[in-house]
C-alpha cells in the first residue's frame, strides 16, 4: 500500500485529538480487576472464553497488557498524525474564520493501521457507553452524533485506502 492522504477540517481535527486525548486516558489509568469491571474498557479486551470465566479471566490476564500497549501505541500515532501547521488542535482554538479550512494529512502503512484501529477502538468505547448493542439499533438521534462521524471517518479511510 502506497501512502494515504486525507482530507479533515481544522473542527473536526480538534474534535478527532480531543477524543484520542480522552481515549489515551482511559488507557493510561492502572488496570486492576476492579477497573475491568469498567463496560468501556472491558469492551477493548473482550473475553475469549465466554463460557469459560477461569479460561477467559486467564486469558485476559495473558493478553491485556500487551493489547492495551498496542492500543496506547496507536492512539498516539493517530494524536501526532493530527498536526496542522505543526500543532495539535484543540476545539477551544477553532475559530469560525478556521472551522472549515481543510488541510491533509499523509498516512503511511503503519499509521493507515493505527487509524483504522484507533477509529475503531473509539466507536467501541462509545457503543459501550451509549448502549448500542448492534446494527439494528436506532442510530439517527443527535445523541449518536460522534459515534455516527466516526463511522464516516471509518468509511472514508477505507476509501482512501481502496483509491
Amino acid at each position: 500500500m502506497s501512502a494515504v492522504v486525507l482530507e479533515l477540517s481544522v473542527i473536526e481535527a480538534a474534535h478527532l485529538s480531543d477524543l484520542v486525548a480522552q481515549f489515551q486516558t482511559l488507557l493510561d489509568e492502572p488496570i486492576d480487576d476492579e477497573r475491568m469491571d469498567d463496560s468501556a474498557l472491558a469492551r477493548l479486551v473482550p473475553d475469549a472464553y465466554r463460557d469459560d470465566v477461569d479460561a477467559a479471566s486467564e486469558f485476559r490476564r495473558l493478553t491485556q497488557d500487551d493489547l492495551l500497549d498496542r492500543r496506547r501505541d496507536d492512539a498516539a500515532t493517530v494524536a501526532a498524525t493530527l498536526l496542522c501547521d505543526g500543532e495539535i488542535l484543540r476545539p477551544d482554538a477553532v475559530t469560525e474564520e478556521n472551522a472549515t479550512d481543510e488541510f491533509e494529512i499523509t498516512l503511511d502503512d503503519a499509521a493507515v493501521s493505527a487509524w483504522l484501529r484507533t477509529l475503531t477502538a473509539l466507536r467501541l468505547v462509545l457503543a459501550t457507553l451509549l448502549g448500542i448493542a448492534d446494527d439494528t439499533d436506532r442510530l439517527d438521534h443527535p445523541r449518536f452524533g460522534i459515534y455516527n462521524w466516526l463511522a464516516y471517518r471509518l468509511e472514508g479511510l477505507l476509501e482512501a485506502i481502496d483509491d
